[in-house]
């Protein structure tokens, strides 16, 4: 399979590579635009999501070359590492570029490697975003999302505690993840919601409803694990032929598709290597043709 031309590497992002996402803010904030094609800073911890990296130095230089590459949505969550994830993003980066958006979420709970435990008590989300604010070094965060729905807390206790975060000035936005519509509605009903983080990518669609709602209301979707590409990938499926076709990897066709899917669609492929950050962001300059994006459809 060819690679990605190494003239694409170092190609920076612009307002007109992917295009833009412009989140609807509310009371003095202002809007913010952010571009498209974002950074989720779940892979810069050790093994399992769990304690530090193997390789900090590398890990700093991720963040570093991702803003230089023109990147300005880093996600992240107090769960990776957990608080790793987070140190890391204030270490790289603080004080933060004027136009960066850092969103971070509260909601789920460590034991060890690999596990992870849902709690929505309003008491652990306030002290989870009193965390984060120290950790991330902020007055306010951005995005503020509460990471999964806990079942033994009625869902809107734990939203009812994002819009206190909100009114108290220490979140900006409230956004919500692992939800389904009536999630989304029952939110709604308590506090301004302009985003929805869930599981989603080209052979992984379950949450079309979500998406296409999202769409309606000018909603951002935010697709976590956005590279699966499964047997399309593999040899005479639908994405290894246009990424043979195109001189990009398989990835690289399922971040395009995804830009491409949806006009409110914010990828935030990660990673904690320089190298492939860089081959994810070229990714946004491959524009798929409609004859593409609907052999994908079809094929997905």
């Amino acid at each position: 399979m060819a690679s990605t031309p190494a003239s694409q590497l170092t190609k920076a992002l612009d307002d007109t590579t992917a295009g833009t996402f412009t989140f609807k803010l509310t009371d003095d904030i202002g809007d913010r635009s952010v571009r498209r094609l974002g950074f989720g800073a779940m892979r810069l911890t050790g093994p399992g999501i769990w304690g530090p990296p193997s390789a900090h130095d590398e890990a700093i230089a991720v963040l570093r070359r991702a803003v230089e590459l023109g990147i300005n949505l880093i996600d992240t969550a107090d769960s990776y590492g957990p608080e790793v994830s987070e140190n890391l993003i204030a270490e790289a980066l603080h004080p933060y570029p004027d136009d960066l958006v850092i969103a971070t979420k509260g909601g789920l709970v460590r034991p060890g490697p690999d596990e992870w435990d849902a709690d929505g008590r309003p008491e652990h989300l306030r002290e989870a975003c009193e965390g984060s604010l120290r950790r991330l070094k902020l007055e306010r965060i951005d995005l503020y999302q509460l990471h999964r729905p806990d079942p033994s807390v009625p869902f809107e206790e734990s939203v009812g505690t994002l819009a206190e975060l909100r009114s108290e000035g220490k979140v900006a936005h409230v956004g919500l993840s692992n939800v389904d519509v009536e999630h989304l509605r029952q939110a709604q009903s308590i506090v301004p919601i302009v985003s929805v983080q869930n599981r989603y990518n080209i052979v992984e669609r379950r949450d079309e409803d979500e998406l296409k709602t999202c769409e309606a209301e000018g909603l951002a979707f935010i697709p976590w694990f956005p590279l699966k590409t499964g047997e399309l990938a593999k040899g005479g499926g639908a994405v290894a032929e246009i990424a043979q076709a195109r001189g990009a990897t398989p990835a690289q066709v399922a971040l395009a598709w995804l830009v491409a899917h949806s006009p409110v669609m914010l990828p935030i492929p990660g990673t904690a290597s320089v190298a492939h950050l860089e081959e994810n962001v070229a990714a946004a300059h491959l524009q798929l043709s409609d004859d593409e994006v609907s052999a994908l459809d079809r094929a997905s």
